[in-house]
């Protein structure tokens, strides 16, 4: 199958680095933001074409999907003018910045037919799959979770620390990933939702630090912690307060209150990415379609608006 990559930022660099271990899946043209760096990344990759212009790319012969790893702001409009030109998409998160946004998008998923599929990783990490099977079958009755996720993010710049032409967005892309888990984790997209958030950044123009809250249906209370503020490494772990056992994810393994560690295999962007050309070829929605994802950006879309209320 021959595919089209956007974006040569951090991203599509540990895309193409799954990718090229896929066999049967060939990277035929890579489209960029930044010339030099576009032309750096297809020479690193051995990507015969590169160019500034997306529909150049899709347009390439024999594409028949692409990878959008291009920047938050502009993952609907670019979703969109793929699904329009026949091509299968999986997008990078969020797969818009609103839920007008996102709708559209999977609207759009519906009347083509195609394979659109988000990259909600988490639902294809083994720890957190692990950790959903045992609360699903009720050998985990959970009482409180507890995410944190932390960065060192205060000039705009990569996981890899190279210069970013866009900013990025605690709520719609880093909540993302812990409120889509939560609605994978318990089915329930009604969940109360309430957050907070610290003052805007005075160059960034962004809330530096959110507090999140909800509450499922079965009384679980979630609470999430996000800074761009805090000084180290990126970091992301989530706690599970259980009444048979406590768990906590960290650094991708899963340990017990006594820090015994359960040893699962398997690389979730591995598994994700394997996932999207599988339905392709298989002819059906991916586990993380954009129907499938969209009540996450309406729980998205209720906490902005608490947020928004909070600041009164």
């Amino acid at each position: 199958m021959k595919v089209c990559l956007a974006g040569e930022g951090a991203m599509g660099t540990n895309h193409m680095k799954v990718i090229q271990g896929i066999d049967g899946i060939e990277v035929v043209s890579v489209a960029g933001g930044i010339e030099a760096d576009t032309a750096e990344f297809a020479n690193k990759f051995g990507i015969p074409h590169f160019s500034l212009d997306l529909e150049e790319c899709l347009d390439r012969p024999g594409v028949e999907a692409v990878v959008l790893t291009s920047p938050n702001q502009i993952h609907a409009r670019h979703t969109e003018m793929a699904l329009n030109a026949g091509k299968h998409v999986l997008v990078e998160i969020p797969m818009g910045l609103s839920l007008e946004e996102s709708r559209r998008v999977a609207e759009l998923e519906s009347e083509t037919g195609l394979v659109c599929m988000v990259c909600h990783t988490l639902r294809y990490s083994p720890p957190h799959v692990e950790m959903r099977r045992l609360v699903r079958s009720g050998d985990l009755d959970l009482h409180h979770l507890v995410w944190q996720t932390y960065f060192f993010r205060r000039v705009n710049t990569n996981m890899f620390g190279k210069p970013r032409t866009w900013t990025d967005d605690l709520l719609w892309h880093h909540v993302c990933h812990m409120v889509d888990y939560m609605y994978w984790l318990f089915d329930d997209p009604d969940m109360e939702v309430w957050g907070q958030k610290g003052p805007k950044h005075p160059e960034l123009g962004i809330p530096m630090d959110l507090s999140i809250g909800l509450r499922t249906a079965k009384d679980c209370l979630i609470t999430g912690a996000f800074s761009f503020n805090n000084h180290g490494a990126i970091s992301s772990s989530c706690r599970f307060i259980g009444e048979q056992e406590s768990y906590r994810i960290e650094k991708g393994s899963l340990f017990d209150h006594e820090d015994s560690e359960t040893k699962l295999a398997g690389n979730s962007l591995e598994l994700q990415d394997r996932e999207f050309f599988a339905a392709i070829e298989e002819g059906r929605p991916p586990l993380s379609s954009c129907a499938e994802c969209l009540p996450v950006m309406n729980l998205l879309d209720r906490l902005e608006r608490s947020i928004l209320g909070a600041e009164g």
